[in-house]
């Protein structure tokens, strides 16, 4: 059996009214797909809530940091570092990786970068390596360029940079930092056309006898969202300098669950749409394949069955229709709460943790 270097990761999830995510209006994020409005969620706020997660601190450690300042990276990095390198080392180490000198609490302008411990301290050991030798960031960026392996191991500690990236302009994040992530997450939309609904709220004010201390609107729907992601496995292999192909089969598995299970936190406080996912379906093929199209025609809502089983109904179909018409030679398997009579040709999971220890096992029965 052949090793698939895709992993494609469709999701389908049903959210309660709620509002997950807004745009500068303070109104839904939404798209125009097949001619009818969608709710959205992007991927950089879903990507954000799984790396925030507790899940992912507890399954693949520390996230990177992001943020512009680099004031506040200088402060963070000599708490983390301070009983392994002077203060000035670690210092120079944060200048070279961003390409600024002088870095004071002024700095606040450059572009918001993912930060990594472990690369810092990679840096530091470096110029404390070479310090003798009168070492410069010219020949340590040369030195680099003759093997990427290490820094490449240090920072995909942050796995979350392995897979999404990251983007800099200046510095050695840039010229021999730079990462393209091994993951390609789409914008979650709707199955279905949506109607979004306005809801009044107020602020009452307990010392205020009569109306309200606040009145405002905030829109809100509901809706089943498709969720996709694909995974290049060997470049994510890169990206962690050299891992195993069991290490990032492990990494998919939690990935899988992530986008499973986490939701963005927008609004949840008044909403709590914390709902896991209907159906959770995986394929290793030999290259991308999104489902969407399986909703471009919006779904309709059945009698008395609502817009989750026909979605369900619909992207099985769709499935066999692609994965026959391409000649597909996919090893798939799905995990549905729902009845469905389109799985042919997919291996059933019982459960989430079964489809998790099945990609873990590189879909092998």
């Amino acid at each position: 059996m052949s090793e698939k270097n895709f992993l494609n990761i469709h999701i389908l999830i049903s959210h309660n009214p709620s509002c997950l995510n807004r745009d500068d209006m303070n109104m839904q994020k939404s798209a125009i797909f097949g001619g009818k409005r969608r709710v959205r969620i992007s991927s950089q706020s879903l990507k954000r809530a799984m790396r925030k997660s507790s899940y992912y601190a507890e399954h693949l450690g520390q996230p990177s940091t992001r943020t512009k300042k680099l004031n506040n990276v200088i402060e963070s990095m000599h708490i983390a570092l301070q009983d392994q390198f002077p203060e000035e080392i670690i210092t120079k180490a944060v200048e070279w990786i961003s390409g600024k000198s002088d870095i004071n609490a002024d700095v606040t302008d450059d572009a918001v970068a993912p930060w990594v411990t472990g690369e810092v301290a990679y840096i530091c050991q470096e110029i404390q390596a070479g310090e003798a030798d009168d070492f410069d960031q010219k020949k340590l960026k040369k030195k680099i360029e003759k093997d990427s392996t290490g820094l490449r191991q240090a920072i995909g500690q942050a796995v979350d940079v392995a897979l999404s990236g990251r983007m800099a302009t200046s510095g050695l994040m840039s010229e021999v930092g730079k990462v393209d992530g091994a993951m390609a997450l789409a914008h979650t939309i709707t199955t279905h056309a949506v109607d979004a609904d306005i809801d009044w709220f107020t602020a009452v004010d307990d010392f205020q006898e009569l109306g309200s201390g606040h009145l405002d609107t905030q829109e809100f729907s509901s809706g089943v969202f498709y969720r996709y992601a694909s995974l290049n496995l060997s470049h994510l292999q890169t990206n962690l300098g050299g891992a195993s192909r069991e290490r990032v089969l492990e990494i998919a598995s939690h990935l899988l669950h992530m986008l499973s299970t986490v939701v963005p936190t927008a609004k949840q406080q008044s909403t709590a749409a914390y709902n896991p996912a209907d159906l959770a379906m995986v394929s290793f093929s030999d290259m991308p394949v999104s489902l969407a199209n399986a909703f471009e025609k919006p779904v309709e809502a059945r009698k008395n069955s609502g817009f989750l089983k026909p979605s369900i109904d619909n992207l099985l179909d769709y499935w066999q229709k692609v994965h026959r018409g391409y000649g597909l030679d996919e090893r798939a398997s799905v995990f549905m709460l729902a009845d469905s009579s389109g799985a042919e040709n997919l291996a059933l999971a019982e459960s989430l943790p079964t489809l998790e220890s099945w990609v873990r096992n590189d879909g092998k029965e």
